[in-house]
């Protein structure tokens, strides 16, 4: 494998309760493709040459039947890592009545063994679109070798509502050098009927800038990230208040504020006109079936993928 090529993580081991199947492996595609075949493809065309899956062990048979290594024709090397409540580390013990898994950032914390190169992590189940790829490999050559340089591709707010509910976006503050000096969770972000894109607060609706830079999870990391990660983990199982809350988390925004905040790394925001679009609510699968057919009809991508 060429070292300077990076790596792409797939986030696909969450359950979707909204959508109440394993929406990652849902086609979408004219030839049953799903999302992930999409960003795989992306990735492929940008210069991946890993992709890294990390899923449950309840699902890995049906998982790994839908997206076997052959799969993607010898063009990208696959592994596939797992995210179980026990993998904490020693010391630990997982609470009583826990059953929800630890978060994304502990997600990402699973491929530590498997990746020691730049690398990019993704949600399965969303569409982040060719240039996001493309800016992402770039950026991720040039950190060969670095540590503490990270980067996120950030998406323009009204490029990632959906027409079926209400969404959660982090919106990403950002300095005149263009790093991230922080990402605030804006809950019930919508549009009303009047054009004005609002978020909920407090029982209210706020008004937010549709063109607002926000995350869509798409971040980019050196090695070195495993084990700031581990010691943030450590710190996160240590709090009484979160191993007495069933539903706490440690997600990757949390990680990574802690690690701008304190001075130990900078992110750098990458700018995506892409149109992102996912899954969130049922209603939302024939409208990203229709934007694929729509980017297939404009020769972004052929009507068969592999």
């Amino acid at each position: 494998m060429n070292m300077n090529k990076p790596t792409l993580l797939v986030l696909a081991a969450g359950m979707a309760s909204r959508y109440g199947s394993l929406k990652q492996m849902d086609g979408v595609g004219p030839n049953g493709e799903a999302i992930i075949d999409y960003s795989i493809y992306d990735a492929i065309r940008a210069g991946f040459g890993k992709v890294v899956f990390v899923i449950r062990h309840q699902f890995e048979e049906s998982f790994k039947a839908a997206f076997p290594p052959s799969r993607f024709g010898g063009k990208i090397d696959v592994e596939y890592v797992f995210q179980e409540l026990e993998c904490i580390p020693k010391g630990f013990s997982v609470p009583e009545g826990r059953v929800k898994p630890w978060g994304t950032n502990h997600a990402i914390m699973m491929s530590s063994k498997v990746i020691d190169e730049p690398f990019a992590v993704i949600n399965a189940d969303d569409f982040y679109g060719s240039e996001a790829f493309k800016t992402m490999a770039q950026y991720l050559r040039g950190l060969q070798g670095r540590e503490n340089q990270y980067c996120m591709v950030g998406y323009c707010l009204k490029n990632t509502l959906s027409d079926f509910g209400t969404v959660s976006r982090g919106e990403c503050m950002v300095d005149n050098e263009g790093n991230l000096t922080g990402v605030v969770e804006r809950l019930g972000v919508k549009r009303l009927g009047n054009g004005t894109v609002v978020y909920e607060e407090n029982g209210q609706h706020k008004p937010i800038d549709e063109n607002a830079t926000v995350s869509m999870n798409m971040f980019g990391f050196t090695p070195d990230y495993f084990r700031h990660s581990d010691a943030m983990f450590r710190q996160f199982l240590s709090s009484p208040a979160n191993m007495a809350n069933p539903k706490s988390e440690f997600f990757i925004p949390l990680a990574v504020n802690t690690l701008i905040n304190n001075g130990t790394a900078k992110m750098k925001v990458l700018r995506s006109g892409s149109q992102w679009f996912g899954v969130t609510y049922v209603d939302d699968k024939p409208d990203v079936e229709a934007k694929i057919r729509a980017l297939i009809r404009q020769g972004e991508y052929p009507a068969k993928l592999w």
